[in-house]
């Protein structure tokens, strides 16, 4: 009998389009999980309907709600809620990553702008201020010295809303103009990139380059760790490389996207993918 899957999208993107061609090619039954759709909380209609959920919902909010409503119904996810809860506000990232001895580069966290510019005179200029919750390099500042912090975070407390009101700072790292991102699905580093740019921000959305990154045992062991420190089925680990060559992480990305990754790494990121749903399908144990 073939496993009932549900591919919970808000719009379709290249990666579900490969996901769901890659169902497709193997004739697999699957339904979309529309969450532009309104949801019933009513128990007598909460019945549950799949034996696993891909979840590719845009958006951190968005994605964790759905994800609990399905949950509630006893729906099996992939992530499950509680990995996004972690992934989706960098603060609590950090805070799983350091309880499992994993390095970061050196961070502070402030509630005011005053308790902020403190933290970063102490980190030393240049600092990096990020939005706990954010994505694709938006609203990541490198503060060069205490004009430009001051005026950030002037603007940040005026202009922001509450999530811009946690300042998340961080020491820069002097990164070989390069960062790694690395896949790990089920449990298994499948590949890994180098994202290369001439700017300080290495994201694909800002228009950096890849190349395939080789996955090394340490590199691998990195991978696995941080997917179990976060709760994460299939997970992207963003690492940077320090001047002296040790491997920090910046963060672990729930809904992943990969259209840039498969060519340079020759691996079928989406195959990866929907091997490991079919294997929780099969388990046939509700979350």
């Amino acid at each position: 009998m073939s496993p009932r899957i549900g591919l919970a999208m808000t719009r379709v993107r290249v990666e579900e389009k490969l996901i769901a061609q890659e169902l497709d090619r193997r004739g697999l039954a699957w339904e979309r999980i529309d969450d532009a759709t309104h949801w019933s909380l009513d128990p007598d209609r909460a019945d549950r309907r799949y034996d696993v959920v891909l979840d590719r919902t845009i958006g951190f909010g968005r994605s964790l709600a759905t994800l609990r409503m399905l949950e509630a119904r006893g729906e099996r996810c992939i992530n499950p809620a509680a990995c996004v809860a972690t992934c989706g506000d960098k603060l609590v990232t950090h805070l799983a990553l350091v309880a499992a001895g994993i390095p970061c580069p050196e961070t502070r966290v402030a509630f005011d702008p005053g308790s902020a510019l403190v933290a970063a005179e102490e980190l030393g200029y240049p600092v990096v201020l990020k939005p706990t919750v954010g994505s694709w390099g938006r609203l990541v500042a490198r503060l060069n010295d205490r004009d430009a912090a001051e005026a950030v975070l002037e603007d940040r407390q005026v202009l922001g809303d509450w999530t811009q009101h946690t300042y998340y700072l961080q020491r820069l790292v002097r990164k070989p103009g390069r960062d790694i991102r690395l896949f790990v699905v089920g449990g298994e580093a499948i590949c890994a990139i180098y994202r290369m740019s001439a700017h300080w921000i290495t994201n694909t959305a800002r228009g950096a380059t890849t190349a395939v990154c080789p996955v090394d045992d340490e590199l691998a062991a990195l991978g696995r760790t941080c997917a179990r420190a976060v709760g994460g089925e299939i997970v992207a680990v963003d690492v940077v490389e320090d001047e002296e060559g040790r491997r920090l992480v910046l963060e672990v990305n729930h809904g992943m996207e990969f259209r840039n990754s498969i060519a340079p790494t020759g691996v079928d990121i989406p195959a990866r993918i929907v091997d490991h749903v079919l294997a929780r399908a099969e388990e046939g144990v509700p979350c």
